[in-house]
């Protein structure tokens, strides 16, 4: 821990990051111990989704609130273009405030529920009304709490599978680390079939390893230039990834960096407005050659805008003809989908989030000690659903 962050062991305690460094840097063994779960309960897992994935009308819906909704736009393009039907990520968020609207089309559903507590508000009522809306649904619910409600409420049900998470993935720290790339990594390695038996979970285990060695300090010195926006850009899958990357930088400087999430196109239709001389624009090149043209079109241009020392490309592939980009890099994961390379290119947001509040003095551990966000939401009312005449 030390050498990659820059800090002492008694440096992160005293300045309340003890939890969030660690939860970020165990990550890689985790995702090992998250491949071999799910290589050990493929028999059941593959018998509870069998009849489902046969069903030429079924549509899947990936949910969660806030970053757990965010492991669900990672996952959704892919997944489609992987088993070729409709994949949806809805948050809970919006499930719970317009279900009629999120279960419009009486179909077979798959409903996929990522909650790192399974006890916010909404995690729980996003399920119960998906029963309430729809004739037939099925549950597959993937949490870090063994003791969380949606856990206790799914486990043992025949139209329910749960798949629990590691121990070490049910994040102590404020914000969603190991908990995010741990649902991330085990729905898509249960849902794609690409699995754990071709080495994915060690492959990015290892590139995030050998990133965390030779890059790990790199984001401190970043934060230590004082910027006061950040701009996350990203395409497809990675689009989702930028989103989850704005959010934990504005969770862990309390708010006191302004971040900026898009996709590489949308950028420039308004939002690009958002850029001054104090904005560092960090763009994730997607590891497919088209899609990649337009990350780096993107990354060129702000380059002209912002100076290139203030651009950072954040990938696994090559910087085309653009030599001199900035880079981080994850070395061995050239052929990867954008789905899966998120897991460990999301440990690079993380780290600057992590820095960015140590820079400002903030306690990455408790962002927010007033109260006034909490780690699990609270303040919700769920109102009843009645039916309509």
């Amino acid at each position: 821990m030390t050498a990659s962050l820059g800090y002492t062991p008694s440096e992160l305690d005293e300045r309340g990051a003890e939890h969030t460094a660690r939860e970020i840097l165990q990550q890689p063994e985790l995702w090992r111990e998250v491949g071999h779960t799910v290589v050990s309960r493929r028999a059941e897992t593959e018998s509870f989704l069998a009849a489902l994935l046969e069903l030429p009308d079924l549509r899947i819906v990936l949910t969660g609130a806030g970053t757990s909704a965010f492991a669900g736009e990672i996952l959704a393009p892919a997944l489609s273009r992987q088993l070729g039907r409709r994949v949806d990520a809805v948050a809970t968020t919006d499930i719970v405030s317009n279900p009629r609207e999120a279960f419009a089309e009486d179909r077979p559903t798959l409903l996929v529920s990522f909650a790192r507590s399974g006890d916010s508000p909404e995690s729980v009522a996003a399920t119960e009304l998906a029963d309430q809306c729809l004739t037939e649904v099925h549950h597959l619910v993937v949490t870090c709490n063994p003791v969380g409600e949606l856990f206790r409420r799914h486990s043992g049900t025949a139209a329910s599978l749960v798949l629990l998470m590691p121990e070490g993935a049910n994040d102590e720290g404020f914000a969603m680390t190991s908990s995010f790339t741990c649902m991330t990594l085990a729905t898509w390695l249960t849902l794609a079939g690409t699995a754990a038996d071709d080495g994915l979970a060690d492959r990015l285990a290892v590139a995030a390893e050998r990133a965390l060695a030779t890059q790990g300090a790199a984001p401190r010195a970043l934060a230590e230039r004082g910027y006061e926006r950040v701009v996350y850009l990203g395409s497809g899958s990675l689009a989702g990834l930028a989103r989850e990357s704005a959010l934990k930088l504005l969770e862990l400087s309390a708010g006191h960096v302004v971040s900026y999430f898009d996709s590489a196109l949308g950028f420039r239709h308004g939002p690009k407005a958002v850029l001054d001389s104090s904005t560092l624009a960090l763009v994730y090149l997607s590891n497919d050659d088209y899609t990649r043209k337009y990350d780096l079109d993107i990354a060129d241009e702000l380059r002209r805008t912002l100076g290139k020392d203030n651009v950072l490309a954040i990938g696994a592939g090559t910087t085309g003809g653009l030599t001199d980009l900035d880079m981080w890099k994850l070395e061995g994961l050239d052929d990867v989908g954008d789905a899966a390379l998120a897991v460990p290119l999301v440990v690079f947001a993380q780290l600057i989030g992590l820095q960015f509040s140590l820079a400002l003095g903030r306690t990455p551990d408790n962002p927010f000690p007033s109260g006034a966000v909490n780690r699990v939401v609270k303040g919700v009312t769920i109102h009843a659903l009645h039916e309509q005449p």
